[in-house]
């Protein structure tokens, strides 16, 4: 009897969202390109700040020069496997630098 609660219990607190913070985990400057990426265990719902998010990807586009980054993807990939359960998922969300400050130009000056 006290499996069937503990496994309840499992369930209950299995399904729960969670808020979770997205770090820097690649960039592009060439592309323009900056991906912020989170861990989720099965059963979990992760919950990120769109505005915290936005606002760091917005920080790295604004040190290469863009003036802003708009989202454009998500993906969601199990990286371990236990059989044919997936026990971690890494979430990825993808920004677009777009837009020119000036600044990475304003250093060329021309004498003709």
């Amino acid at each position: 009897m006290k499996y069937h609660y503990l496994f309840i219990a499992t369930l209950l607190l299995g399904g729960c969202t969670l808020n979770k913070t997205a770090d820097i985990v690649s960039t592009d400057p060439t592309a323009g390109v900056v991906s912020l990426g989170y861990s989720l265990l099965p059963f979990n719902d992760g919950k990120v700040d769109d505005s915290l998010t936005q606002s760091t990807a917005i920080q790295q586009c604004q040190k290469w020069g863009y003036s802003t980054a708009l989202r454009y993807g998500e993906t969601k990939t199990c990286t371990v496997f236990s059989g044919p359960q997936c026990l971690n998922y890494e979430v990825q969300l993808d920004y677009q630098c777009r837009g020119t400050s000036g600044t990475p130009y304003s250093v060329v000056t021309s004498n003709w």
